[in-house]
C-alpha cells in the first residue's frame, strides 16, 4: 500500500490551477500536511497562456506555466504533498470523506475542490493550430495584446458583450459573430454594445475556421471564415484575434451531484467557500463564473485554505 494511502489526510486538495496552489502554500505553513491531486492538467488553464501581464509582483509580465511552476514550488517548500493523478469519484456522504483515483483509494477529514472549467470551443481544425496565436477565450487576459487591431468575438450573451466591449476599448474594430439575427444578451447590454461605434455585428453567421499564417516562427490569426445560417454561404473577414465567448464548463461532473450547483454546473458556495458539504469547501473557477483571474482564484485558495484550517481546529486536528 502507498503511503498516500495508509492513513486519513487533513486536507486534500483536488486541482493545481492558482486557487489549489495558493491554498497548498496556505495549509502547508499551517503544518497541516495538505495532499494536491493536480488532475490531468498540471497547472490548470493558465499553462495555455504564453503571457500574463496583470498578475501582481510581475511588471515585465510572467509566462503562464512558470508562473504555475513557481506556486507548485511554493506550496512543495511549504510542505503540501503533490501527487500527479486524478480523482475520479469522491464519496462525501460521511467523514472522512473517500476519494479515489484510477488505481487507490483514501480518506480525508476535508476536501478543497479546485478543479476550474472549461472554456467551450468550437472545434474547428484552426482553433488548435492558432490557440493562443489568435485564438483566445479572455480579453481581459489576453486583449492588451491587440490594441488598434481587429478583432472578433464569437458569441451573444452577456459575457460576450462584456468582452466585446472590453476589447471595444484597445481595438481599432470589434466584429460581434452571433449565429442569429438579435442578441440574447439582456437589453441593457445589447443596447451599449450596439451603441458601440467601433463594433460591428455579423449576424446569421457562424465560423467556420480560423485562418492564418504558419510559415513564420509561431503561426499568426490572419482571419476567420465565416458560414451564414441562413444560406450556407461563407465569406472570409480579415482579423487578427477571434475570442470565444460561447461559455464555460465548470468540472464538476466527478462529484456526482453530492455537493449543491447552479443551473450551469457551478459549485455554489457561502462567504467562507463552504459548499453545503460541512469540511468541502471550493475554490477558483469552479464556483467564480464572473471573474474567471488568476488573482481571484488565489483569493479564493486562500480564503478556502484559512476556514479549512478554522474547520480542522473545531475538530480537533491541528497538524
Amino acid at each position: 500500500m502507498a503511503d498516500n494511502e495508509k492513513k486519513i489526510h487533513n486536507v486534500v486538495i483536488i486541482g493545481s490551477g492558482p486557487a489549489g496552489w495558493t491554498a497548498g502554500i496556505y495549509l502547508g505553513r499551517a503544518n497541516l500536511s495538505p495532499v494536491l491531486y493536480c488532475g490531468a492538467q498540471v497547472g490548470g488553464q493558465l499553462t495555455t497562456t504564453t503571457e500574463i501581464e496583470n498578475f501582481p509582483g510581475f511588471p515585465e509580465g510572467r509566462d503562464g506555466p512558470e508562473l504555475m511552476m513557481d506556486m507548485e514550488a511554493q506550496a512543495k517548500k511549504y510542505g503540501t504533498q503533490i501527487v500527479y493523478d486524478t480523482i475520479k469519484s469522491v464519496d462525501l456522504s460521511k467523514r472522512p470523506f473517500t476519494l479515489r483515483t484510477e488505481d487507490s483509494e483514501f480518506q480525508a477529514h476535508s476536501i478543497i475542490i479546485a478543479t476550474g472549467a472549461s472554456p467551450k470551443m468550437l472545434n474547428l481544425p484552426g482553433e488548435k493550430t492558432f490557440w493562443n496565436r489568435g485564438v483566445h477565450t479572455c480579453a481581459v487576459c489576453d486583449g492588451s495584446f491587440y490594441r488598434g487591431k481587429t478583432v472578433a468575438v464569437v458569441g451573444g450573451g452577456d459575457s460576450a458583450m462584456e468582452e466585446a466591449m472590453y476589447l471595444a476599448k484597445l481595438c481599432a474594430k470589434v466584429y460581434v459573430v452571433h449565429r442569429r439575427a438579435e442578441l440574447r444578451a439582456s437589453r441593457i447590454m445589447a443596447d451599449r454594445a450596439l451603441a458601440t461605434p467601433n463594433m460591428e455585428f455579423l449576424w446569421n453567421s457562424t465560423i467556420a475556421d480560423v485562418i492564418g499564417d504558419t510559415s513564420g516562427k509561431f503561426p499568426k490569426t490572419t482571419g476567420l471564415i465565416l458560414k451564414s445560417t441562413v444560406d450556407e454561404s461563407t465569406r472570409e473577414v480579415a482579423v487578427d484575434a477571434m475570442f470565444l465567448a460561447i461559455g464555460h464548463t465548470p468540472n464538476s461532473a466527478f462529484l456526482g451531484g453530492q455537493v449543491e450547483v447552479d443551473d450551469a454546473g457551478y459549485i455554489v458556495v457561502n462567504e467562507a467557500q463552504q459548499t453545503n458539504v460541512e469540511g468541502v469547501y471550493a475554490a477558483g473557477d469552479i464556483h467564480d463564473h464572473v471573474y474567471r483571474q488568476a488573482i481571484t482564484a488565489a483569493g479564493f485558495g486562500c480564503k478556502a485554505a484559512l476556514e479549512v484550517e478554522r474547520f480542522l481546529a473545531r475538530q480537533g486536528v491541528t497538524s
